[in-house]
């Protein structure tokens, strides 16, 4: 789809620095953009490559422009901006109302007419689909499970069971929502499984990523809250709340009952304990684990950077001494009490 760069100027707000009627049909990166394509700059690390940058236009912040090559974007946040552009430049493509023959829809289901259900999809009984929604080759819509309007569960996705998705959600390949917490008592002569009754419940515009779980309530619904972002390959468990524009990158792991404040962030391979609540606007780093509540907004981190082995072997060595270092510090601050008391 082309687009003026006067047009994309006039629409995103931003100024232009070059020729208004030269157009642009899709996007590239700085290294590998050609003559038709836009491209972006809010990395210095990337300097070297806007130099000779083949694109027709990049957006960029002002202060930056005088490196720019070719003709300039100036916004104040590039990548935002960006986002925005792209989505103009390469549309998700329109859905076309109607069932596939060969999908599975049982007698009770709603499926509203501008809906679109692909080949080999099944809609349980008791699940309803919403105006302009899509529902992926494959896809399994479970018992009393809904899709808001203009939401896509893409191919092979499942909603297991009880499961509410709200209005311009994403789900991705291979996510499964709504299957059932891990909910186990141990008895005498081994695990019982504790059934689990709730439901999912999904709020607007939440994109959830390829083979994310995440698993009913035991007894309340796990909610995901408006506009969450979930990457891929990561779990959340029963009977978690994860607030309003919360974002979580891939093998993060969410244990039962978490509470998670609005607009966190959390890195990948992080992971938190059961039955503790975060507040609002936490980021947590990579490979951290977060094992009691935070109630201060901030930056959490405690993983270790990889590094050479035998440095790491070396300083696991200290730590395993750490326990009688502390034993001879206490001993040593007990006998200087002492003396001190005596003298």
């Amino acid at each position: 789809m082309a687009r003026s760069l006067g047009e994309l100027a006039a629409q995103f707000g931003c100024e232009l620095v070059g020729d208004p009627s030269a157009e642009v049909i899709g996007v590239a990166t700085l290294a590998n953009a050609g003559t038709g394509q836009l491209s972006f700059f809010a990395n210095k690390a990337y300097r070297d490559q806007l130099l000779v940058t083949g694109a027709t236009a990049v957006v960029i912040e002002q202060r930056f422009a005088v490196d720019c090559p070719v003709a300039a974007l100036l916004s104040d946040d590039p990548y935002l901006t960006y986002a925005y552009i792209a989505g103009e430049l390469h549309p998700q493509p329109a859905v076309a109302a109607g069932i596939h023959k060969t999908a599975h829809v049982a007698a009770d289901a709603i499926i509203v007419a501008s809906a679109e259900i692909a080949a080999n999809a099944t809609i349980e009984h008791g699940a309803t689909v919403g105006e302009g929604a899509f529902v992926g080759a494959g896809a399994y819509i479970g018992r009393n499970c809904s899709i808001g309007a203009y939401s896509k569960v893409l191919a092979n996705a499942t909603l297991v069971q009880d499961v509410k998705v709200g209005e311009r959600c994403i789900i991705h390949p291979g996510a499964v929502i709504g299957s059932d917490g891990f909910g186990n008592a141990q008895g005498g002569s081994g695990w019982v499984k504790v059934p689990q009754v709730g439901g999912v419940r999904i709020g607007d515009d939440v994109e959830i990523g390829s083979n994310t779980t995440i698993d009913r309530g035991a007894i309340d619904d796990t909610v995901i809250g408006n506009g969450a972002r979930l990457d891929n390959l990561i779990q959340i468990a029963h009977n978690v709340q994860v607030g309003a524009h919360t974002a979580m990158a891939a093998f993060t792991g969410i244990s039962g009952s978490t509470v998670i404040g609005e607009r966190c962030m959390f890195a990948g391979r992080s992971g938190i304990v059961g039955h503790i609540s975060i507040c609002d606007d936490v980021i947590v780093g990579g490979a951290t684990m977060i094992t009691k509540n935070i109630t201060e907004p901030g930056f959490y981190t405690g993983s270790f950077p990889g590094e050479k082995d035998r440095d790491w072997k070396r300083k696991v060595a200290r730590f395993r001494r750490m326990d009688d270092l502390a034993s001879r510090v206490t001993a040593l601050e007990k006998l200087a009490r002492k003396n001190s008391d005596g003298n």
